[in-house]
């Protein structure tokens, strides 16, 4: 059980999926403007990167590898991450259709996260069982929530702020990253 906790806290803290791997820095600076928009995009993501990973893990370990399709892995992640994708979509339309046109072109492009597929792939890569990736996956996916929402309010507090004209907008974006990914680094810390 402490092994379990451990590897989640370090998927997502220490190894954070943006901050650590630099992966879906595109929505990382797009979508957050605003903590609720983030708060959405994160809960999405979190769904996609968890449920598109069971199935990637299930499809890996009972098609891929046994009938040596390796080569075919990369596609087959991305179509199980594209209905995955359409999926919570359509549930985010029906349930909340402010968010789902706050959200607008971000949502269909969690499909082209690397964020999502690398959480997959680094699954594969560390050839883990089917419990230890549903919560490696969960806790990216939470780290990655995690990460936007404090961004987003950062933003928010830095809009009302009169920075120099010379770092206003995404250059104020990128050091404030910077600073957050530095905090982060502090967690590297914990010990086993």
């Amino acid at each position: 059980m402490r092994e379990y906790l451990l590897m989640m806290l370090g998927a997502a803290l220490v190894n954070n999926v943006i901050l650590a791997r630099f992966l879906g820095l595109c929505s990382f600076m797009g979508v957050t403007t605003r903590i609720d928009t983030s708060l959405g995009m994160g809960f999405a993501t979190t769904f996609v990167i968890t449920v598109s990973s069971m199935i990637d893990w299930a499809v890996e370990a009972w098609l891929l590898e046994p009938l040596e399709l390796g080569y075919l892995r990369t596609v087959t992640f991305i179509m199980v991450i594209a209905a995955a994708v359409q999926f919570t979509e359509m549930v985010i339309r029906k349930v909340s259709p402010t968010l789902f046109r706050t959200l607008g072109i971000y949502l269909p492009l969690i499909t082209t996260n690397c964020a999502v597929l690398g959480v997959a792939l680094l699954l594969v890569e560390g050839r883990m069982g089917f419990l230890a990736s549903v919560l490696f996956a969960f806790a990216s996916s939470v780290g990655y929530s995690l990460v936007m929402v404090i961004f987003a309010g950062l933003r928010e507090r830095l809009a009302l702020t009169q920075a120099p004209l010379l770092i206003e907008g995404p250059p104020l974006g990128f050091i404030t990253a910077s600073i957050l990914a530095l905090a982060f680094m502090g967690f590297s810390g914990i010990s086993t």
